[in-house]
């Protein structure tokens, strides 16, 4: 199994996974594809020899979104870790129940447009929330709407801030995502 992973800064998630699967007989990360040029997630498929490709915003979303350019790559599966685009439903039709995404929240709470990262973890905290977790869910034509696969949870402190939750939810993410991938590709 070939997979993408989709992201858009960083990369821990990307790396993560990467390194996860780095001896895998069965699946291979084929293609990192990222829509903010000098991302660190391009240094990171650098570091692992996978192949890079930078996106456009008119191609992604007036074009064919790239799909021959995976299909070019024999992408079978893709992942989306820190992707801040919506995924356009050609894509989404190309590659049906084969694209996931995990959201730093409990789903169906905190999704949608504009709510990712810090801005997730402010609106938890500020709703007092006892807990918060990762959803990773199916991607639709709907902003984290997708049928869930999976979910986490931890605490929200009383003394929490949006970067002191923003790192368990991290942790969360790169203890549980590749494991799911894999039971989701092996299953």
């Amino acid at each position: 199994m070939n997979i993408a992973i989709f992201a858009s800064g960083a990369g821990s998630n990307a790396r993560r996974i990467i390194e996860y699967f780095k001896d895998a007989e069965t699946v291979k990360i084929a293609l990192i594809v990222c829509n903010k040029p000098g991302a660190g997630v391009l240094d990171i498929a650098r570091e692992h020899n996978i192949p890079a490709l930078l996106i456009e915003k008119e191609q992604f979303f007036r074009g064919n979104a790239y799909v021959d350019e995976l299909r070019s790559h024999h992408i079978d599966f893709i992942v989306l870790a820190g992707f801040l685009w919506k995924v356009p439903s050609a894509l989404i039709k190309a590659f049906q129940e084969k694209i996931i995404n995990i959201h730093p929240a409990l789903l169906p709470k905190y999704g949608g447009k504009g709510m990712y990262g810090q801005f997730v973890h402010e609106a938890v905290i500020g709703a007092k929330d006892a807990e918060s977790g990762i959803t990773i869910h199916f991607v639709d034509e709907q902003y984290d709407h997708g049928s869930t696969i999976f979910q986490a949870t931890c605490p929200v402190l009383p003394d929490d801030t949006a970067a002191s939750l923003a790192q368990r939810i991290h942790e969360l993410e790169h203890k549980h995502y590749p494991a799911v991938i894999e039971k989701l590709l092996l299953s």
